[in-house]
């Protein structure tokens, strides 16, 4: 392109000059107009490539002021550009209006309530899944789970909490089925050892009692614990089940406000967590945790995988269905853009600034000129075209009137 334009200057010059001569040498008065309008072609081409060319670089490497304006204002044209985006492509209110229009949760509620969209979603889940849990190291993960994880359980008092929690549990009634469930195994252990109470008899009788006397005993004993455990069993009501229920009332109280029960619940957290089959479950925790992850992720066919893949479909699926869910998620969608820009905009437009500032100047210069030149060398060539235009018409201007 610029040898082009140089062709339309060349042309220019090369008319002007034959019909220069030819007027010189008694030309008719016709000439006068060719020579005017390749004169002013020349001009107007001179004119443009001055123009186009300071843009880039000094013209003929002249110190000429206002000449190179790429490379010696690149950091001002950083700035405008950041300053520009900022204001009219990163303002809140444009941000928002955007997304509003296009109805981000709609989309994507359609294009996830597709399967195979989902399950595409799924695989690259696993994907990052597997790469994040492969690049953590096994050694820094052991550490975070014993150094955060139990410290903390070490640190806090198991006893109020778990005396608020038995407290609930009592009041709704839920340790009912745990009382019934005892008492039905208490029973069945009573009427399935009989020959074992009868030892249990026989073993603290007096040695000098009759071996039938012990026996007569030993079945009166068995009668009245299975009749006790009977009654327990079939007898919501029953005294024992009421002694029960205090007792496990008052312990949940004791455990939330007495220093000697909390005390006692701290020694046997120390004694669990201690307890080296727990030590050994801490240590391998992470382990078992790591490949049930990565076995989990890398088979299409699992079940994490599927439930994950179902979870998407529902959630699409709603997204394209329910309009109440859907304004909430672009609700939640706008509020977070708003956010970034209202609070992070100035760290993005100084990502541009920043960037521009770090790019050599001629590069740059070299860079703007190869992606607008083409464009730029039409100016030129515009340049010669009108000027010639302009040139005959003042030509013919000056004929007229003088």
């Amino acid at each position: 392109m610029k040898l082009i334009a140089t062709g339309f200057l060349v042309g220019a010059t090369v008319v002007f000059l034959a019909a220069q001569f030819w007027l010189s040498r008694g030309g008719p008065g016709w000439v006068g107009y060719i020579r005017a309008a390749a004169e002013a072609g020349m001009v107007g081409a001179l004119a443009d490539w001055f123009a186009v060319t300071a843009l880039f670089r000094r013209p003929l490497g002249l110190p000429i002021p206002h000449t190179a304006i790429i490379p010696t204002k690149k950091d001002m044209i950083g700035d405008s550009l950041g300053d520009f985006i900022g204001t009219n492509f990163l303002s809140e209110d444009v941000v928002r209006d955007k997304l509003r229009r296009t109805e981000l949760a709609r989309r994507v509620g359609s294009w996830l309530s597709e399967p195979a969209n989902a399950e595409r979603v799924t695989a690259e889940l696993a994907t990052a899944a597997r790469g994040a849990v492969t690049v953590l190291r096994d050694e820094d993960v052991q550490d975070v789970l014993e150094q955060v994880v139990v410290r903390q359980l070490m640190n806090q008092q198991w006893g109020p909490p778990l005396g608020k929690v038995l407290a609930g549990v009592l009041a709704d009634g839920a340790h009912h089925r745990l009382v019934d469930l005892v008492c039905d195994r208490a029973f069945d252990w009573v009427r399935g050892n009989h020959d074992l109470v009868m030892r249990v008899v026989a073993d603290h009788a007096p040695t000098w009692s009759p071996k039938f006397v012990d026996a007569l005993i030993a079945d009166k004993v068995f009668s009245e614990v299975l009749a006790f455990s009977w009654a327990v069993k079939v007898d919501p009501e029953h005294p024992m089940r009421k002694a029960v229920d205090k007792f496990l009332v008052e312990f949940a109280e004791d455990l939330q406000t007495d220093a000697t029960t909390i005390e006692r619940a701290e020694q046997i957290k120390y004694q669990i967590v201690e307890h080296p089959d727990v030590q050994k479950f801490i240590g391998k925790a992470w382990t078992t945790v790591k490949t049930m992850i990565l076995d989990a992720a890398a088979d299409p066919s699992s079940a994490l995988r599927r439930r994950v893949a179902d979870g998407l479909v529902a959630v699409g699926a709603r997204l394209a269905t329910d309009a109440e869910f859907r304004a909430k998620m672009d609700g939640w969608v706008e509020d977070a853009a708003g956010y970034v820009v209202r609070h992070y905009r100035d760290e993005i437009t100084t990502l541009i600034t920043d960037t521009v500032s770090r790019w050599d100047a001629e590069e740059t210069s070299r860079k703007v000129e190869l992606q607008v030149g083409r464009d730029l060398q039409f100016i030129r060539i515009n340049g010669t075209v009108v000027g010639s235009i302009a040139g005959v018409l003042i030509y013919a201007t000056s004929q007229l009137l003088f």
